[in-house]
């Protein structure tokens, strides 16, 4: 257990001292922040409609009417949700790794200040 802790310490003593609040200030890390905050805020409130519109919406006579044969709207509305989650997730990863190269770019610009500062 005391190498663990040790070895727990000795990586703590190798992590670099990041300066939260001059992260805070840059304004590179506030229009990523922004950026995401939007997006999945936005996608997250269209997905929660959607789902929550389905047990409201079921018992109305505009989804119980036949669309195709016997087939109710309540079916091809069912169908949708699992036809929009999947878009939903292609759209998450994609936006996910242009997220992550704005990162790593504003990790960049960070790591160049502070090595100007020094």
């Amino acid at each position: 257990m005391a190498n663990a802790a040790r070895a727990y310490v000795d990586d703590k003593a190798k992590t670099p001292e990041i300066d939260y609040d001059a992260f805070v200030e840059m304004d590179s890390f506030n229009k990523l922040v922004k950026q995401k905050r939007g997006f999945l805020f936005t996608t997250t409130f269209l997905f929660m409609i959607a789902y929550i519109l389905l047990p409201i919406l079921a018992f109305t006579d505009a989804l119980q009417a036949k669309a195709i044969g016997n087939i109710t709207w309540v079916w091809i509305y069912s169908l949708s949700l699992f036809l929009m989650t999947i878009i939903l997730c292609t759209l998450y990863v994609s936006r996910a790794q242009k997220f992550d190269k704005q990162a790593e770019a504003v990790i960049a610009e960070y790591q160049q200040k502070k090595g100007g500062r020094r």
